[in-house]
């Protein structure tokens, strides 16, 4: 059950490209796509980052791609203060 509910989150996020997310700074692939491949991950993975900037805190989540390297496909943000 999470596995197919996991798939519709996920097509969902792929079925509209046009809307892409800018990496911020402290997402993982700010300074360009990145370097590291996740080669032992299978493709379509999800991976979640948490992390502070700005007095905000973020939550992405990212999808393992078929060159093996992290998309980012949503951001959430809540203010800190």
């Amino acid at each position: 059950m999470k596995t197919i509910i996991s798939a519709a989150i996920l097509s969902s996020f792929l079925a509209v490209p046009a809307f892409a997310i800018e990496p911020i700074q402290g997402s993982i692939t700010f300074n360009g796509p990145s370097q590291s491949t996740l080669s032992t991950t299978p493709v379509g993975s999800v991976l979640q980052h948490q992390f502070t900037s700005n007095g905000n805190d973020y939550h992405e989540i990212y999808v393992v791609g078929a060159d093996g390297r992290p998309e980012l496909v949503s951001r959430t943000v809540s203010n800190n203060s």
